[in-house]
């Protein structure tokens, strides 16, 4: 019996992933557990197995479309075995389109009254009888039907269904109607397509730039004086600059990161403050740790994890950075998600180490390399991407001193770490030069205020400065 894979939820904040490559084709035999396709989250990677042995009788998504969670993908069952129930039920397929099979064309017969047929404004049922005598799942789009997979094709596109003549039966809008709206359709820059969708005007076919795309510049949606100050030119991020170019889909981990830094800065207060610790504990700690914590395993303990061990015990004792801030309330959290930045092949990542007010130093820096190992591979799971309370991120090793941490929405505060410098610092008249690292925090202004902001990252810097007495409390 023919079994159904579906597009597994991988955590609750997932509802999409994309489909990067299939390792199984078609006709391929497959065997519980083998990997069959490759798929991405908007944060990690993962393969989807096959549930049972037998043969991939139907791939139904290509490599690159963005599926929903629970949705359909395949279908493996026995060689040969009929799979149509499957296919009309989920919507898979439209067996019945032309460029898979014609319909039957019957010869007018004068026994036959045209109003057999309902008017094509009055069919939109969800079901429609094919030549074949099966059914068929359809969608009306201003009273016309349109087959799944056109539907499909249309909205990779972002062509409008109502504007096509469909040369299904009845007028249906069938998948080469779609296709053949695409490849007429003028190629259009991102702004242009923008331009487009905001202003309902039509673009010509051909444009000025690169490769003959239509521009902002080529659209007619111009006054006369901004036409005759710019005709002939391209705008400036449409030059027609020389040389070859390469595009690439902002997709996935780059456009979960662009969508969180827009929202980011478009829905909160930020202000941030800078401050510089005393390093020389830091650095004498790890000192000792490195040259003979190896029998106590705690060798691999690194300046980051001491100061990830500083901010989570730091926050124990300001619950207002410890906070989410959700607009009509702020929820302040009795334990610490320390989330932390991690540079991956992918894009930014931040996974949360759970309760990280109640580990040692030791576990932390475990966890850390357990979850930043993972983000590297891209097997790190959505729910360790989620529900962090606070956030870390760590430039020092870039050789950055102070910059400017983007907050985590709903998060209230992010602390930057920046690199560890030899500054002149006054002591009994005297003027030395100490080794000091940068810490840059980020509060939203809508949930707290700067001197509460600047106390925590005060308690930051001191209890860094103190880390011997602080492993000791």
């Amino acid at each position: 019996m023919a079994v159904e894979v579906v597009m597994p939820r991988q955590g609750n904040t997932v509802e999409s992933c994309i489909i990067l490559g299939w390792k199984k084709r078609e006709g391929d035999a497959v065997q519980a557990g083998e990997a069959l396709c490759e798929v991405e989250t908007d944060k990690a990677t993962f393969e989807v197995e096959a549930p049972e042995d037998g043969t991939l009788l139907k791939i139904l998504h290509e490599e690159g479309e963005d599926v929903p969670v629970l949705q359909l993908i395949a279908i493996i069952g026995e060689q040969g075995e009929d799979i149509e129930e499957i296919l009309q039920r989920t919507g898979g397929t439209d067996t019945a389109e032309p460029a898979e099979q014609e319909p039957e064309r019957a010869e007018p017969a004068a026994a036959e009254p045209a109003a057999a047929e309902p008017p094509r404004a009055e069919k939109s049922a969800s079901v429609e009888t094919g030549g074949t005598g099966g059914t068929r799942s359809t969608e009306s789009r201003g009273g016309m039907a349109v087959s799944p997979r056109a539907r499909r094709l249309a909205e990779s596109h972002g062509i409008d269904t109502t504007t096509l003549s469909g040369s299904g039966p009845h007028g249906r809008v069938i998948e080469r109607d779609v296709q053949a709206a695409a490849d007429a359709a003028p190629r259009l820059t991102g702004a242009a397509a923008d331009a487009l969708r905001d202003g309902g005007v039509s673009a010509p076919a051909q444009g000025s730039g690169l490769a003959g795309r239509v521009t902002t510049s080529d659209l007619p949606r111009r006054s006369t004086k901004a036409s005759a100050a710019g005709a002939g030119t391209a705008g400036a991020a449409d030059l027609p600059f020389p040389g070859p170019v390469t595009e690439e889909a902002v997709t996935g981990v780059r456009k979960r990161i662009a969508e969180r830094m827009r929202a980011s800065l478009s829905q909160t207060a930020q202000l941030t403050l800078n401050s510089w610790a005393d390093a020389r504990a830091l650095l004498s700690y790890r000192a000792r740790l490195k040259a003979q914590g190896e029998r106590r395993g705690v060798g691999g303990v690194s300046l980051n994890d001491m100061i990830l061990f500083v901010v989570a015990r730091s926050l124990g004792i300001f619950p207002e950075m410890n906070a989410h801030f959700l607009g009509e309330k702020i929820v302040r959290f009795e334990r610490v998600h320390l989330g932390f930045a991690v540079d991956t092949p992918r894009g930014l990542m931040v996974p949360v180490i759970k309760n990280a007010d109640l580990l040692t130093l030791k576990q932390i820096s475990t966890e850390t390399k357990r979850l930043a190992s993972s983000c590297q591979e891209g097997k790190v799971s959505p729910d360790e991407l989620a529900g962090a309370t606070f956030t870390v991120t760590n430039l020092g090793a870039a050789g950055v001193s102070h910059f400017t941490p983007v907050l985590n929405p709903p998060q209230v505060g992010i602390l930057g770490v920046g690199g560890i410098e030899l500054r002149p610092v006054e002591k009994d008249g005297e003027v030395e030069f100490v080794k000091q690292i940068a810490l840059s925090l980020t509060i939203d202004h809508q949930a707290v205020d700067g001197a509460p902001g600047a106390r925590f990252l005060a308690a930051v810097a001191q209890n860094a400065a103190e880390i011997d007495l602080l492993l000791a409390g």
